[in-house]
């Protein structure tokens, strides 16, 4: 949680477009990121009688699980080769399950798991947080709404209508950081598809709103139900600070969900001491 704490502080205020340093790290993340688009491409789905969970998901599945240590080894440092078999865990857990063709808020969290072990290791550092965000889980989520859509993945543990987006719930919480203070943008305009087509370059929170626009028919406040009371909260800090109440609560104290997460020696199950 300090961790997406970290984060959402950094970005507060800041457009995806606006300047900020790219280290090799990055770059390297991005390359990876890059790889498993591009095995998207050559795994092309199947044809199968039912709608959903399309299996050749799995047959992209194995190929980063096994090459999933190869790809983490190459991001780090070469003091910190070691550390690959552990981080390499969350790589994995961060795509979805191979055996239900689901994705939700839980692989997202593993994501969030495995940049935060590379910062525990050195590879990033406080510097990137900005193309943390901005760059990497940009891509990150651009990758996995491609999964998403070519292999037609369940969502995990869904809540229908009460869960804040089938997929996704980080970007919500950086996204609306990033929209504090803004001087014409209100949360109540977030709704309108006009103000989310002119802005969703700029803001996380309006892109991640553009693609359930995209996905979904039928009146946003029926879909989305909870998406769309947040659209009456009077402001963007008040919006920000109720998502990470709610990310707490929903994901990470929720057993459902955290019961698939992995604990190791960079991340440990002990309690911290005092």
């Amino acid at each position: 949680m300090g961790f997406i704490l970290t984060l959402n502080e950094g970005v507060k205020g800041k457009k995806l477009t606006c300047e900020y340093h790219v280290s090799e790290t990055v770059e390297k993340l991005l390359a990876m990121l890059a790889t498993l688009d591009r095995w998207i491409d050559e795994t092309p789905p199947v044809d199968q009688p039912f709608r959903f969970g399309n299996k050749a998901y799995r047959t992209w599945y194995a190929k980063l699980d096994q090459e999933a240590e190869a790809l983490v080894t190459a991001i780090l440092p070469s003091q910190r080769h070691d550390a690959a078999p552990e981080i390499a865990v969350y790589l994995k857990e961060a795509v979805g399950n191979s055996t239900r063709i689901d994705y939700g808020t839980g692989h997202e969290a593993a994501f969030a798991a495995f940049l935060c072990c590379l910062c525990k290791v050195g590879a990033l550092r406080i510097e990137d947080r900005l193309a943390i965000v901005f760059k990497v889980f940009d891509k990150y989520l651009r990758v996995m709404r491609k999964l998403q859509k070519t292999y037609r993945m369940e969502p995990a543990g869904s809540q229908g209508v009460w869960g804040l987006d089938d997929f996704q719930f980080l970007p919500f919480i950086w996204g609306s950081s990033q929209l504090i203070d803004h001087p014409t943008l209100e949360p109540r305009h977030f709704v309108e598809e006009k103000v989310v087509n002119e802005n969703h370059q700029d803001y996380m929170f309006l892109e991640s709103i553009k693609f359930i626009n995209e996905m979904k028919t039928g009146p946003f406040a029926e879909h989305s139900n909870q998406l769309w009371n947040i659209s009456a909260v009077p402001s963007w800090s008040k919006v920000n600070q109720g998502l990470i109440r709610m990310y707490k609560a929903e994901c990470l104290e929720k057993f459902p969900v955290i019961q698939h997460f992995k604990f190791g020696s960079l991340l440990s199950i002990q309690p911290v001491k005092p």
